[in-house]
């Protein structure tokens, strides 16, 4: 696993499970995330990727059917016990989807909105010019912040919407396969993005393109299906370990299989 002495552990999961009413989805995790550094998660589809990054900040709990067994801790708190508010869990560990979601609201509200729920009492237009240049989206739309997220190009979407994310200032930014719905250019530019933000940030990336796991992440996580439990597709860790190791000399088999595109 992690040589702990020299990486803060920001978030590690202890024997995690996930269940969508009796199924389960995926299977005691035991992973610890690095502060500071982009961990990508992959796996082959199915495997329970959204749902373990889901954990991360309890968004599993708006699905009624899911419960969750076993821990999460960040920053030496179990996010599951039963005094921790998850709202003040999803400030600190902000999401970006698969598909830009930015509100039907102008650029500037994308931005302000979360940060007037959270009751931010500091200069708003300085915290929209602030994590819109963190998203590296300022200089291209500082002239028409009143313009609506909607009428941005796809990949400018997907900048707002970690810009949204950036404004409520979180210190982990989970991010569920953000460039699939994005063309190779805008790709990039969420690639580099990530790169600049490791700095403040620690990134948890979900990602099916082996390529880009291999190009962005520090730590790479390979979850796949429980060879005893097919039938049932139950998603457990495979191997984790920095991202070089992991694409170049695997300790298991099946990642190796799955890295080089012989898994099926």
């Amino acid at each position: 696993m992690l040589d702990n002495n020299h990486h803060e552990l920001i978030i590690s999961t202890k024997d995690l499970s996930v269940f969508y009413g009796s199924h389960e989805a995926i299977h005691k995790i035991n992973l610890d995330i690095p502060q500071n550094k982009i961990t990508a998660i992959i796996g082959p589809s199915g495997c329970g990727k959204s749902t373990l990054i889901r954990c991360f900040n309890r968004m599993n709990d708006l699905i009624p059917s899911a419960s969750v067994q076993g821990e999460v801790i960040y920053k030496h708190q179990n996010i599951y016990a039963p005094d921790i508010d998850p709202v003040n869990i999803r400030r600190q560990i902000g999401m970006v989807f698969q598909k830009p979601n930015p509100f039907p609201k102008s650029i500037y509200e994308n931005i302000a909105f979360g940060a007037r729920i959270n009751n931010y009492q500091g200069n708003m237009d300085e915290l929209v010019e602030k994590s819109l240049r963190q998203a590296a989206l300022w200089d291209e739309v500082k002239d028409d912040l009143n313009k609506s997220g909607l009428a941005l190009s796809g990949g400018q979407q997907q900048r707002l919407c970690i810009a949204r994310a950036l404004a409520t200032e979180p210190e982990v930014i989970l991010m569920d396969e953000p460039a699939s719905a994005l063309d190779p250019i805008a790709t990039l530019k969420i690639e580099e993005l990530m790169q600049e933000l490791k700095e403040r940030y620690t990134i948890i990336i979900v990602t099916h393109n082996m390529q880009q796991a291999s190009r962005v992440s520090d730590y790479t996580a390979f979850i796949s299906i429980d060879r005893n439990r097919i039938e049932e597709r139950v998603g457990i860790l495979i191997e984790f370990d920095l991202t070089n190791k992991i694409f170049i000399n695997p300790a298991e088999k099946e990642t190796e299989d799955y890295i080089s595109g012989r898994f099926g």
